[in-house]
This record gives structure tokens, sequence and C-alpha cells, in this order.
């Protein structure tokens, strides 16, 4: 995956945006202004983490070396994974779809209907 087709995925989410607060390396993407993904992408290779279930999160470092606890995040929620091609590209697609999920069920109800309905 290269960071043209991350980020056209990350954007196609609905009611996604892409900020840079924490500086020019890192791109950060939210919905309803809480962060579901962050890429590193001056990392070579392309870096990416994703909020995830806790016992998720567990199973798919088991699974993945790619796959490591969130740098700089809690690492019971959120995992950095490095695309390097060794996670197949449904598993990360599954990923950033939990992500958006967790973090778009964490918003006011109101706040997920009008992002919804704005599609």
């Amino acid at each position: 995956m290269n960071l043209d087709s991350l980020r056209a995925q990350l954007l196609a989410m609905p009611g996604a945006s892409e900020e840079t607060p924490f500086g020019p390396d890192a791109l950060v993407y939210k919905v309803g202004g809480k962060m579901f993904a962050l890429v590193a992408w001056e990392a070579k290779p392309l870096t990416v983490s994703l909020k995830c279930d806790p016992l998720h999160a567990l199973a798919l470092r088991d699974e993945f070396s790619a796959v490591q606890p969130g740098y700089h995040f809690n690492k019971r929620h959120w995992n950095t994974v490095t695309l390097d091609g060794s996670v197949p590209p449904p598993v990360v697609d599954a990923m950033i779809q939990e992500s958006y999920d967790l973090v778009l069920a964490g918003l006011s109800r109101r706040r997920r209907e009008e992002i919804l309905a704005s599609q």
C-alpha cells in the first residue's frame, strides 16, 4: 500500500478529515474531531497507527510481526502497522474500518447521525 492509496482510503470514510496537529511528519485522520488513524508518511516503510479492540489488538500482534503496540499511544487500544506487504491488504482494510467504527461509536448519537446523514 502506498501513501496515495492509504490517504484516499482514510479520507473516503464518512466525515473523515486530514490534519497535521503534531507537525508535518504525521498525518492525522479524524471523524467527529476524534482521531482514528495516524500515518507516519515519511517512514520507510510507511506506518499507520489504528485504534483496535484490546483483545483483537493482541491477536493481530501475535499473528503479524508488522503489527506492534501503538507507538506513542495507549498500547492496549492502538496498534502501529508497518505497511511492508506482510499484512494482507484485506486485513489492513479491516483494521482501518474497525478503527473508524470504534471512534464513530464513541461519538454522541446525534453527532454520529449527522456524520452518516451527510453522506
